[in-house]
């Protein structure tokens, strides 16, 4: 492969599309029918966003309740229905949606040069059924709320005089929106792809799209029929999973945690995708292992369908069973460690440019590694049994999803910002706000793990006095978590107004997303790339690098960078 070739710009092909996609039709009404992929990515950002600013709030009550040990900000019933919305805000209506749906409608067609997504009207469809699941899921709050926890377990679920039925609905409709989105990504992946760009030149965040969309179209369907049951079982009390009359509740729980377990990679894996595209713009170098990410990425999709029983070590299985779902449950983490040193491989001897969106990188590798870590622990069952139901599986949840999903979403926010809106943010500002998230987190979390390995229950109301220190540690923590995040708010929406333009390329990126203009025109390239001898960020295999890679002829000539 010689310099000539990869520096060779696509030959011009006339169009008349100019400007970007925020120009065309600046109405509401306009923005609310497109079918544009880029639009419609950025309506979820504004929907996740807002429903993480829920359940951050009910987050900050619950703490709030924890700051004594005999609470008196809130009745024990109020408590139990804000400790439910809180989880089912965050899982469904924040994380699961949070990058797919957000950076993955945005930005999947542009990385392998497809000019819309497959099905743009169903596309639009997936989003407006979001919205419609998202709306019962808020009338169910205002109208009983939910006191059963984020997992509905039965069979109290199926007795509960709280608001099930509405909620379940809301869940379930909020899962049709999730397959169809899953489907046109697969779809998109299949037949859009550019001329040139063959399945070993796929970006990696493409291919961690790819797999959770697998995961979603599998898996979600499962989540759907076990739900509409406990609705139709507490709606017209058939019994199904009450073992009083004959049902069974532990084949709820097979069935929640058959697709609760793989939903933990539809928030994990589109994370790791962005992680590998900022260590490798950040370090100017290319991935360590290309084929390494890519093989983890489909391997931890599979066998997280395979590790559901986990979760069910105290419920009653054999020896046998507890054994295989026990090591299946640690084969995932070979998966994560391969990403894990391939992102440390790439690192070596780069040439760092340590922004924001590399902060939370590494605080995602920190975070996520705890996690992952303290997992493999609650992999083995003598140890799962003693922290089962503690705070030890609250921090180490926590510490997955949010460590994991949250960074990635605020990395991925950082990094894509100027692509998506041409502006640029305060530096300054995102570093100190990634700080004071970074040092919220561990301020809330890690005194979690020392409460639930001293034995401190978790869905508890009061607690005994002796967990009382390190609840206020992990209370005011929450307040710095919560002090970060609403910095990032106001300076993002800074820059809207008064930011700089941003560059073409602000970050010197060989990603396929960034060789179009910025912000990217209706139909994303006003020349259509081609991918021929190209591979991500391959341009970095040459000893010095171009400095102008002129990968797209802008309508008024103008060459953009890629080096």
């Amino acid at each position: 492969m010689t310099e000539a070739t990869l520096a060779r710009p696509p030959e011009p092909t006339p169009t008349s599309v100019t400007g970007s996609y925020l120009d065309e039709g600046e109405g509401l009404w306009d923005w609310l029918t497109s079918t544009d992929h880029k639009r419609i990515g950025i309506m979820y950002l504004v929907a996740v966003c807002f429903f993480l600013g829920v359940g951050g709030t009910f987050a900050m009550i619950i703490r709030l309740v924890h700051l004594v040990p005999n609470p008196t900000w809130v009745d024990v019933e109020t408590y139990n229905r804000l400790f439910s919305l809180h989880g089912i805000v965050m899982v469904w209506l924040f994380m699961i949606p949070s990058i797919p749906a957000a950076f993955g409608n945005f930005f999947l067609p542009l990385t392998i040069g497809a000019r819309e997504i497959a099905f743009p009207r169903l596309n639009l469809a997936s989003f407006w059924i979001y919205v419609a699941g998202a709306i019962i899921v808020l009338w169910s709050m205002m109208n009983g709320a939910v006191d059963t926890g984020w997992t509905f377990y039965t069979p109290y679920s199926a007795q509960s005089p709280s608001a099930v039925v509405p909620m379940v609905l809301g869940i379930f409709v909020l899962g049709i929106a999730t397959i169809i989105t899953g489907i046109n990504f697969i779809v998109t992946v299949h037949t859009l792809r550019g001329p040139g760009l063959s399945w070993g030149n796929l970006p990696i965040f493409t291919w961690t799209i790819y797999a959770t969309a697998i995961i979603q179209v599998l898996a979600t369907p499962v989540l759907g029929i076990s739900l509409l049951l406990v609705g139709i079982d507490h709606w017209f009390a058939l019994g199904l999973f009450d073992a009083s009359v004959g049902g069974d509740p532990v084949l709820y729980q097979h069935l929640f945690w058959f697709y609760s377990h793989p939903a933990v990679y539809i928030m994990i894996l589109p994370a790791m995708g962005v992680m590998a595209e900022l260590v490798s713009t950040f370090s100017q170098k290319n991935y360590f292992t290309y084929r390494g990410l890519v093989i983890s990425s489909l391997g931890i999709a599979f066998v997280g369908f395979l590790t559901w029983g986990h979760h069910m070590f105290v419920a009653g299985m054999s020896k046998m069973d507890t054994g295989f779902f026990g090591l299946l449950s640690m084969l995932v983490a070979i998966f994560s460690a391969i990403k894990i040193f391939s992102w440390t491989g790439t690192m070596y001897k780069g040439s760092i440019s340590l922004k924001t969106p590399l902060l939370y990188f590494f605080q995602f590798v920190f975070l996520f590694g705890v996690g992952g870590t303290t997992g493999v622990a609650l992999a083995t069952s003598s140890l799962d049994v003693h922290w089962h139901d503690t705070y030890f599986v609250v921090a180490h949840f926590h510490f997955i999803m949010v460590g994991g999903t949250l960074t990635g979403f605020l990395a991925a926010l950082h990094y894509w910002w100027p692509k998506m809106f041409g502006k640029m943010y305060n530096e300054m500002l995102a570093v100190v706000a990634s700080v004071l998230v970074f040092m919220g987190f561990i301020g809330t979390f890690v005194p979690q793990f020392l409460l639930g390995n001293m034995g401190m229950p978790r869905r508890y109301f009061a607690y005994p006095a002796r967990f009382h220190n390190l609840n206020v540690i992990s209370t005011v923590g929450s307040w710095s978590f919560a002090a970060g995040l609403t910095l990032v708010l106001l300076y993002l929406l800074h820059s809207l107004i008064w930011g700089e333009k941003a560059p073409r390329n602000p970050w010197h990126s060989r990603g396929f997303e960034w060789m179009t203009e910025t912000p990217p025109p209706p139909g994303n390239f006003l020349v259509q790339p081609d991918y021929t001898d190209r591979r991500p960020h391959d341009y970095w295999r040459l000893e010095e690098a171009p400095a102008e890679v002129p990968a797209v002829a802008g309508a008024g000539g103008e060459e953009g960078s890629h080096g």
